[in-house]
């Protein structure tokens, strides 16, 4: 959710602020605004609406006002991009935000939990306040600090030990026009260093035109930027050791690259992604190796309950886990959305496994599930791509899929390759507590090995996926089924399909069919069937007899079956072939043509694919 960017260096700031504020439009927002220090003075452009309005406003005032415009010199500027929590998403409510004499520009994401009983103060004070959010009390907040000592820096140290809730904080000063300064506590904020500039961003892409080498920041500091020097403390004002890492993607991963929307090419990378994330897992003696594990082996030894915490998509891919881990590690498995998780009676013990996966690491709802879960001395371990984010740094071991950026709001090569993961992590378990034989590890990482050719034959044969899409760009609404590990498949298909097209759109498990799902099936209903592999017989066949049952009642059956599979052919409307693999890894396969048919689908209504309503990529508020 929002995003944030802020610069101090030699060149246009606007330039800088405005092509880092673009690269994070995939976060999802409602307006967007910039500050830039100019002629001694702070100035200030925002707008309601994509990113296009704020351009328009900035090209008007050079047009209009040459001398004053904000575009026009300048090379200290911060820049947002907001997700409305507090107030209206209009032209008031857009940050930046200003204090009293618009001396101090403050840009905020995040939630301030305590910004009411603030306003109430600051209001008795004399100040007035020109919007409805909670960010805004911030700014005056500094404008009674910056009085003191220390200038911004210590005022924003100062105000951020009053704040409550999670948050991010850039914010400039007129008087100091070479400092940029930034919080955060529970939401990312990340530094570019640069040669002669420096960069603060919610996410790399930001800067990531500009330079690779980064710091990643801890909970509860700031830090101040010039062009030369990067500081960075606690809240109490004492330093603190900083990580610096160089980012292992360029400016090309985070670009449309020819295609006409980044969904499409993160559909087109996810064999790419797939290898990645299984690259050098193996080590020279054939074992399985997982980077930054930092759990010993004695440790996963003592483990004898698995619990899963993850959202949305995230969530599916953890179902998905659970057959795995259950199969491979003999571990019972529970999987809870993160949501819940903390706000029931969870019984932990420090022989608990908690899992939490994240795509960016940042889900506040995941990160405060794994915050409870070590409170109760739980083990944690994550499940993360992006690095120097706050949810690896909070585990006692990660695994990163190293899938790149994923720009697009609707996940495609994330979950492909938290598929990937956690199958390394059940195999990982299996070969440390000796429920699977060494070979045996190594037989099944070497299957693994093969999908991402599994993965790239499903893409090649996407045509007919299309087609079926456009033909049902009318229809209301379409239901999934699934078995097994076709189950949470079938669940993240209608996902995609209520994300993207705005459908109703829902994923059952087909036995429960008989069990009140049944009466939705009407004549000329869309069903999408995930067949399980014939190697599962039993499963196998009582899908059949369910695809029977629906077309019996006048449903359009849209089968997704292995290749070789001739029972189905009677039976299904729309037939739609995957290479034949493990059952536990058809998901791998049978998950892109609905990514595919959801895609296709939403663009046929003229929807934005990779910006859909009122939708953001990272979920950093609870």
């Amino acid at each position: 959710m929002c995003g944030i960017v802020g610069y101090v260096g030699a060149k246009p700031a606007i330039e800088v602020v405005v092509d880092g504020l673009a690269r994070l439009e995939y976060r999802g927002y409602d307006s967007a605004g910039v500050a830039v220090l100019t002629g001694g003075a702070l100035k200030t452009v925002k707008r309601a609406g994509k990113l296009a309005n704020l351009r328009e406003a900035l090209a008007s005032e050079v047009t209009s006002a040459p001398s004053e415009a904000v575009a026009e010199g300048g090379t200290l500027g911060l820049g947002h991009t907001r997700w409305a929590t507090h107030g209206q998403p209009n032209d008031r409510n857009a940050h930046p935000h200003t204090d009293c004499s618009a001396a101090i520009a403050v840009v905020h994401n995040g939630i301030i939990e305590n910004f009411a009983s603030l306003r109430a103060e600051l209001e008795e004070r004399g100040h007035e306040l020109a919007s409805d959010t909670d960010t805004e009390v911030v700014a005056h907040l500094l404008e009674e600090q910056i009085t003191g000592s220390g200038g911004l820096t210590e005022a924003m140290r100062r105000v951020c030990r009053r704040l409550e809730g999670a948050f991010t904080l850039v914010a400039a000063h007129a008087a100091e026009p070479d400092v940029v300064v930034g919080a955060r506590r529970n939401s990312p904020l990340v530094v570019g260093r640069g040669d002669g500039e420096n960069f603060l961003a919610s996410d790399v892409a930001a800067f990531i035109a500009h330079t690779r080498d980064a710091i990643e920041l801890g909970q509860d500091q700031v830090v101040e930027l010039r062009r030369d020097e990067v500081t960075v403390t606690g809240f109490d004002g004492k330093p603190v050791p900083v990580r610096e890492y160089h980012v292992d993607w360029d400016v090309s991963a985070a670009e449309k690259g020819g295609y006409d929307y980044f969904m499409l090419k993160e559909i087109a990378e996810q064999p790419r992604a797939v290898a990645d994330t299984l690259l050098g897992r193996v080590g020279v003696d054939g074992r399985l190796t997982l980077d930054e594990m930092r759990l010993s082996d004695d440790e996963l030894r003592d483990v004898d309950k698995i619990i899963i915490v993850a959202c949305g998509t995230a969530y599916h891919a953890g179902m998905i886990a659970k057959y795995a881990i259950e199969h491979w590690a003999q571990l019972p498995c529970e999987v809870e959305l993160a949501s819940e998780f903390r706000y029931r009676d969870s019984i932990l013990t420090r022989s608990t496994l908690v899992i939490a996966i994240s795509q960016s690491g940042e889900t506040m709802d995941t990160l405060m599930a794994l915050r409870h879960a070590r409170e109760q001395r739980a083990r944690v371990l994550g499940i993360c791509n992006v690095n120097g984010s706050t949810i690896p740094r909070e585990c006692d071991g990660v695994l990163y899929t190293h899938a790149g950026p994923e720009i697009a709001v609707a996940s495609t090569k994330a979950f492909l390759t938290q598929l990937v993961a956690v199958y390394l992590v059940a195999l990982y378990l299996a070969q440390v507590r000796g429920t699977k034989w060494g070979d045996e590890v190594f037989a099944m990482v070497q299957l693994l090995s093969s999908m991402p050719d599994k993965v790239d034959k499903v893409l090649e044969t996407m045509e007919p996926v299309r087609v079926l899409a456009r033909s049902l760009a009318d229809e209301r609404c379409v239901l999934f089924l699934g078995r097994h590990v076709g189950y949470p498949v079938a669940m993240e298909g209608a996902l995609k399909l209520k994300e993207l097209a705005y459908m109703h759109a829902e994923g059952f498990a087909a036995g429960e069919l008989k069990h009140g799902p049944i009466a939705l099936i009407e004549e000329g209903l869309p069903v999408v069937v995930v067949v399980p592999p014939r190697a599962r017989r039993v499963l196998h066949d009582k899908i059949v007899s369910n695809i029977q049952e629906i077309r019996a009642r006048g449903a359009r059956t849209i089968v997704i079956a292995e290749e070789g599979d001739e029972s189905v052919v009677p039976y299904a409307d729309t037939l739609l072939r995957v290479p034949a693999v493990p059952t536990l890894l058809q998901p791998l396969v049978a998950t892109v043509p609905l990514q595919v048919f959801a895609c296709e689908l939403a663009t046929a209504k003229g929807h934005d694919v990779d910006q859909p309503r009122n939708l953001a990529k990272s979920v950093t508020v609870e």
